[in-house]
């Protein structure tokens, strides 16, 4: 069986994880919220170099990062920090964060969201990323703001 769940717990086969591309990033959501009773969202974010969001914070989700490739920077309490491969970051919801790769290579961050709805905000994005000539962002920043996503300096 490649995708199992029964409301109690979940397993999700590498090639049934949901794909999609957006703001860059390739994101692989390994758990959405159909996995987990809507409680988490797990999912790899791979940034190419430069890529990042622009600082935001999140009024539903608390978020958890895992560096597990790459040379990371992480935006907190108002000032940027490079870390090393194996750093855990947690960032609760309402404190306005970022990440950004600072490396000349891809940067691979596993995130966990709680609870979840993250996945249906960047399937959402991700359908904008695909349209001809690229995103609206103005739509972007429509759909951010109906999930509880914001980016003060915007």
């Amino acid at each position: 069986m490649s995708h199992q769940t029964n409301g109690a717990g979940a397993i999700v086969l590498p090639e049934k994880a949901e794909k999609v591309f957006a703001f860059g990033d390739h994101i692989t959501f390994h758990l959405t919220g159909k996995d987990t009773g809507g409680k988490y969202t797990l999912f790899t974010d791979i940034a190419p170099p430069g890529g990042g969001p622009p600082p935001h914070y999140h009024q539903n989700e608390d978020e958890l990062f895992h560096v597990t490739e790459g040379r990371a920077s992480f935006f907190y309490e108002g000032k940027w920090t490079e870390v090393p491969v194996g750093t855990a970051v947690f960032m609760p919801r309402g404190t306005i964060h970022s990440f950004k790769n600072v490396g000349e290579t891809p940067l691979k961050l596993l995130i966990q969201t709680s609870p979840s709805g993250f996945e249906t905000f960047m399937t959402r994005c991700a359908a904008e990323f695909t349209k001809p000539g690229g995103p609206d962002m103005k739509r972007i920043l429509e759909i951010s703001a109906e999930h509880g996503i914001h980016f003060p300096q915007v």
